[in-house]
């Protein structure tokens, strides 16, 4: 899914590893795969620092605002800190790019994917790589492995869910263009409309005011909801592999963008050389044992 979702991290990141460890493949329905990484001539033109970025010896990092934790820390995405300001350090770095090269922009979730040319080098907003997307912008090859996850109140009539069937007749809330979403309307396939919110604050309202039984959004965000900002809400379980390939975050680019293979690349020598595992453990590291909900 997407978004969205603060010093009690370490806490709630003390939620994620173990559980994530086992969540490898969890996508509703395979993902198709990113560019394939550059070889012979197309391996040239990602020489580092030189790219042919929107600035000359910049690039153009976008994400949504507010930037939620843990995926940033107190909404300033450029300070380095959480899981996704740390993977667009880590791959500016591996493109060339120390930070102080590095330019953030703010860019809502819905029009980082939405057709049309875009303003940024690459986005990192909790976006899903899906083949539908796929046909307005291109993606990166995926820097995290995603679980959904239902929060609900713990007094609510959704605490006590155990299964999808239990889920079916309640009113269920989640953002708008999100994997979150399509969990509801394709995995539970409830009796009742879900509400659709712009912004995951919206959703969280919705739910501490009783407007809708439960939320859904990605498991790490799942985590920080419950254990800083909606505290008497509670994981009420996790969404199991529909089979396939995992469900991915993706880095977002143009369409057709020169950028692709290079940043393709970086994502990969990032996911294998360990330093992807390593920012995951210190910012999304905590994992609670979160039944699956079958």
């Amino acid at each position: 899914m997407h978004p969205a979702h603060r010093p009690l991290r370490r806490a709630v990141a003390a939620a994620t590893i173990a559980l994530l460890a086992t969540a490898v493949g969890c996508a509703p329905q395979p993902e198709d795969s990113a560019s394939a990484a550059p070889s012979g001539p197309a391996a040239k033109s990602c020489a580092k620092g030189g790219l042919a970025t929107k600035t000359s010896g910049k690039l153009t990092v976008a994400t949504d605002e507010p930037a939620y934790e843990p995926w940033f820390k107190d909404g300033k995405p450029a300070d380095g800190k959480g899981y996704e300001s740390a993977v667009a350090y880590a791959v500016a770095k591996r493109l060339g790019y120390d930070r102080s090269a590095v330019v953030w922009q703010s860019v809502p979730f819905n029009k980082a994917f939405a057709p049309g040319v875009k303003t940024f080098d690459f986005d990192i907003n909790q976006v899903s790589i899906s083949a539908e997307r796929k046909k307005a912008v291109d993606f990166s090859s995926g820097y995290y492995d995603v679980r959904q996850a239902v929060i609900a109140l713990k007094d609510g009539k959704a605490a006590g869910a155990t299964d999808i069937a239990d889920l079916k007749k309640l009113k269920l809330g989640a953002q708008v263009g999100t994997t979150s979403l399509d969990y509801i309307t394709d995995v539970v396939k409830p009796t009742r409309e879900p509400a659709v919110y712009a912004k995951n604050d919206q959703a969280k309202s919705a739910l501490r005011n009783g407007q809708v039984d439960a939320v859904v959004t990605d498991l790490p965000t799942a985590f920080y909801i419950t254990a800083a900002e909606v505290t008497e809400a509670k994981i009420v379980g996790q969404f199991e592999n529909q089979g396939g390939a995992p469900e991915q975050f993706g880095l977002v680019l143009d369409k057709g963008s020169a950028l692709t293979p290079c940043v393709t690349r970086a994502v990969d020598a990032l996911r294998k050389d360990g330093t992807l595992a390593r920012i995951e453990k210190q910012w999304l590291s905590d994992a609670v044992d979160a039944p699956v909900l079958k």
